[in-house]
């Protein structure tokens, strides 16, 4: 089976969903681990408008969350705030949905992309650290000037993270798009 297969819709869920399972145990990650990609994986999966695969992922989430806080993991962002997870990765989702609407790669369309993915990752980081400092109960004393303060910090790793993700999936649609054209060209010569 060709790359170009595989970025098929009947196939595209197995390669998203190894990667939310083999990244999620570390949210920005380290020296061992890659950062958490669940939310460039929302945003494909998104892309490629399976509905059934954005419910199917937020379970998956929800899983992989309790298995690894079953083995030892901090609960530290489990709290009433959690559920706020679904509208963060809403907003990836639908991202991906408007962005499927551009079907070429010219670099107008991937610019635009570009500037959607940013817009809805920092929605994504407004939402999940916002409903976090007003609902886990964990800063009942911050201000909010101290908790933007606190979270610029983690601002930039978070999105810097999802885009690279995402600018390595767009790299691989484009290489898969390309390959019929390179094929062609090979057997020509």
């Amino acid at each position: 089976m060709n790359i170009k297969q595989w970025l098929q819709v009947e196939y595209l869920p197995i390669p998203l969903i190894a990667l939310m399972v083999l990244t999620r145990f570390h949210h920005f990650g380290d020296v061992l681990h890659l950062p958490d990609a669940s939310l460039a994986v929302f945003f494909f999966a998104g892309f490629y408008r399976k509905k059934a695969l954005f419910l199917f992922l937020l379970v998956l989430a929800g899983l992989i969350d309790y298995i690894a806080i079953a083995n030892g993991t901090s609960s530290w962002c489990v709290s009433p705030a959690y559920v706020f997870l679904i509208p963060t990765y809403a907003v990836m989702w639908f991202a991906g949905r408007y962005c499927s609407t551009f079907k070429s790669l010219k670099m107008a369309d991937l610019g635009m992309q570009f500037g959607v993915m940013a817009l809805a990752t920092s929605a994504a980081f407004a939402i999940s650290n916002g409903s976090f400092y007003v609902f886990s109960g964990r800063y009942p004393d911050l201000s909010w000037g101290q908790y933007f303060a606190r979270v610029a910090q983690y601002y930039p790793p978070y999105v810097s993270s999802v885009l690279l993700y995402m600018a390595l999936g767009y790299g691989i649609i484009k290489l898969a798009k390309t390959l019929p054209a390179v094929a062609v060209n090979h057997k020509e010569v």
